[in-house]
């Protein structure tokens, strides 16, 4: 007679660190973020938890999960150990992410959109990993007023149009970020669906340099389009950064919950 073996429950999520919790290695990718602007709403666990890949759960803090629109500009992505690609690597993008946790304990976040500039990127970033890049129009540009801003219309694959246009402009550094702050900001890594099954892509940089940030203007249909509720309120955290070199690993499996 065989007897079903019990999978082990999951684990207690990572604690959230400041800093990555170990080096990746042999990076998969290489790249910098620069200008980046971080703005969040609070979200029910239960509004977010349907859009989620198999595997993952809400991550929360306090109870409450994050939806994440997230502007910054992508500069010479590179593959391997070779050196960053200067025009079809270096691009503006907008993301629309949710926060997740799997059956190991990983956080990472979850993207339901990332709209990018740049047409091979984004065709290769759908074919290779089944990211939801979007091709659109966009723009990073500082002002002589100090501010930076962000502007987004979406070409292709749709919706047609959706559009993100943000204004923030950036204040002191931070000195010893919130736990919040350390929450939303310190994700290392991204939950997805990888050749065939669920998996988690670690990442590693510096420390996040964080900075407060004004928000001069908001106007945005990415949240709607990326199948969640559209905020009514104004988003409860905004930050800046002049961002940080990035390196992303190899997708390691199972990603997921533990099953019967």
């Amino acid at each position: 007679m065989l007897c079903a073996v019990e999978n082990p429950a999951p684990v207690p999520p990572d604690p959230v660190t400041p800093d990555a919790p170990g080096d990746v290695t042999f990076p998969l990718l290489t790249q910098r973020w620069l200008d980046l602007c971080f703005l969040h709403w609070p979200f029910a666990p239960g509004t977010v938890a349907p859009l989620l890949p198999a595997g993952t759960v809400p991550d929360t803090h306090e109870g409450v999960t994050y939806v994440g629109l997230v502007a910054f500009r992508m500069h010479r992505v590179g593959w391997l150990r070779l050196p960053g690609v200067p025009y079809l690597g270096s691009f503006p993008e907008t993301n629309v992410r949710l926060y997740s946790v799997d059956g190991h304990g990983r956080r990472g976040v979850v993207f339901r959109s990332m709209d990018a500039s740049r047409l091979i990127p984004v065709a290769m970033g759908r074919a290779a990993f089944r990211l939801p890049y979007l091709w659109a129009r966009m723009r990073v540009r500082r002002t002589a007023a100090g501010t930076v801003a962000y502007t987004s219309t979406r070409r292709w694959p749709g919706p047609r149009g959706a559009y993100s246009r943000i204004e923030v402009r950036p204040g002191e550094p931070i000195g010893e970020p919130t736990a919040l702050e350390h929450f939303l900001t310190a994700r290392w890594g991204m939950h997805n669906a990888f050749f065939g099954g669920a998996a988690y892509l670690p990442n590693d940089h510096p420390r996040w340099p964080l900075h407060r940030a004004e928000l001069l203007s908001c106007e945005e249909n990415l949240i709607a389009a990326a199948g969640l509720p559209a905020p009514r309120e104004a988003p409860v955290s905004v930050l800046y950064s002049p961002g940080v070199p990035v390196r992303l690993g190899r997708p390691a499996r199972p990603a997921g919950l533990p099953t019967p």
